[in-house]
């Protein structure tokens, strides 16, 4: 079996606007934290949450997916040598949450990481 998706992230230069986009469109439950920047994370209902946030860099609006691993250092690495590029170190979450860290595919494709 492979490994899980286990978070999906959009990120907007109108955090807002996308929070109420989604929450609208699909029925999600969207919740702005203001001690995160206004990060809201998604309950779908379907048992995969997410998160919906500000942009915090020119070119990093989109969506990604985070899967759930064991051993980030161990996937960035095999990441690399299968052609993809460490953007974002192992990086821990507040509160209890885990890390997370972010490599492209060979594409250019953003991809997280969640241990």
């Amino acid at each position: 079996m492979g490994q899980q998706v286990a978070f999906f992230e959009v990120t907007s230069a109108n955090a807002d606007r996308a929070q109420k986009f989604y929450a609208e469109l699909f029925d999600w439950q969207v919740q702005a934290d203001p001690q995160m920047g206004g990060y809201a994370l998604v309950d779908t209902g379907a048992g995969i949450g997410g998160g919906i946030g500000p942009s915090t860099a020119p070119g990093d609006t989109g969506v990604k997916i985070y899967m759930r691993v064991d051993d980030l250092d161990a996937y960035l690495d095999r990441a690399e040598r299968l052609g993809g590029k460490r953007l974002v170190p192992p990086t821990d979450l507040p509160g209890d949450f885990g890390r997370f860290a972010i490599f492209t595919d060979p594409d250019g494709n953003q991809v997280g990481l969640w241990a």
